[in-house]
């Protein structure tokens, strides 16, 4: 089959044809129809990744075999692969690799280097629990389901939350890829209202031109204190749970004013990067904490059934996939489509390849 595959860090992708996957018991294989590329694939982050892999983490496709422990996946069918591959032997702590992306840390590796191959394929190799059925779709379709990858991370912090509806919740980075999505998320969940700190006022206006007035744009100053005050003020009532997706380049006061707008006995989810680039942490003030109550969920991905989920949330005409934009790329032109990624990384912008 033809591949692209990265044989070094730093390098372009070499696309050429590579032995396809054989299928072994507790596994599916699965022509890949379309799959996401991740706007930062291209950078130089330190993942833990034994080269060469085929990148591409999840992705659409349809089953072409199964093995003899799936009972109700049949070939042909449309499914979503989940890359959050999990290790079988610990079902209180399981090893978690994301295929072929990063392993999180020594038993993942052990998982990577059998699960280590992605999507940037004609075929995929995926554990039979990792296929998850989206019922009849069309092929072209196929691009803005890939929207999902992006929606399961927020939906997998929400559901730690145990986010309910009728509750206001605080997106900290409502104007990045994920956050956007988490203000879409949220309000599929019920959410009455979202708080949407930013400073990009025009992605902020978007957010409101979608969702309409249960969001509740705010244009962050840099003071945290002032911040503070004008997200709290922006809510018709008491903030149930702040959700804080801040990428590493980001402040720490700045995540600190937003996670301190929370009520007492309110929820505050950590899936953010604050840290992750060295410099001072987050700094969260115990007596604070103690004494209002609140429970703080540091959240890495979703549970397994998460993304069944999020496909009856779309299914239920509550989550909508077509807020999408997606540009396309076949797979000969994948370095064409991660320079893309890159290039237009923005709120409700995809890049796909369709091998």
């Amino acid at each position: 089959m033809k591949a692209a595959i990265l044989k070094s860090l730093g390098t372009r992708l070499v696309i050429e044809d590579v032995p396809a996957p054989v299928l072994g018991t507790g596994e599916v294989i699965v022509d890949v129809v379309a799959t996401r590329v991740l706007p930062y694939l291209n950078e130089a982050r330190n993942y833990a990744l034994d080269l060469p892999v085929i990148p591409g983490p999840g992705g659409i496709g349809r089953i072409s075999a199964i093995g003899p422990d799936a009972t109700r996946l049949a070939v042909g069918d449309w499914v979503f692969c989940d890359p959050t591959v999990r290790s079988r032997d610990d079902a209180i702590s399981p090893d978690i690799t994301l295929q072929a992306l990063s392993a999180r840390d020594e038993g993942g590796m052990k998982l990577q280097k059998h699960f280590r191959h992605g999507s940037f394929a004609e075929r995929m190799r995926v554990p039979t629990e990792n296929v998850k059925r989206l019922g009849e779709i069309t092929p072209a379709e196929a691009s803005r389901w890939c929207a999902l990858g992006t929606m399961l991370v927020p939906y997998g912090g929400f559901l730690a939350a145990d986010l309910k509806p009728g509750e206001t919740v605080l997106v900290s980075g409502a104007t990045g890829n994920f956050g956007s999505a988490a203000v879409a998320v949220a309000l599929a969940m019920g959410a009455a209202c979202v708080v949407a700190p930013g400073r990009n006022e025009k992605i902020l206006a978007d957010l409101v031109r979608r969702f309409g007035a249960r969001v509740r744009p705010v244009k962050l100053s840099g003071n945290e204190s002032d911040d503070r005050e004008q997200m709290k003020c922006a809510a018709p009532g008491p903030i149930d749970c702040v959700f804080d997706i801040m990428p590493p380049s980001v402040s720490p006061t700045v995540v600190r004013a937003a996670i301190m707008t929370v009520r007492a006995h309110g929820r505050v989810v950590l899936m953010g990067g604050v840290g992750m680039a060295g410099g001072v942490g987050l700094e969260l003030p115990y007596p604070w904490i103690m004494r209002n109550c609140v429970t703080i969920h540091g959240v890495w991905m979703y549970p397994p059934d998460a993304a069944v989920r999020l496909v009856a949330l779309v299914r239920a005409g509550l989550l909508r996939l077509d807020h999408y934009e997606t540009t396309e790329f076949d797979l000969d032109h994948a370095n064409e489509a991660v320079a893309h990624a890159a290039a237009h990384a923005a709120p409700f912008k995809m890049t796909v390849i369709r091998p």
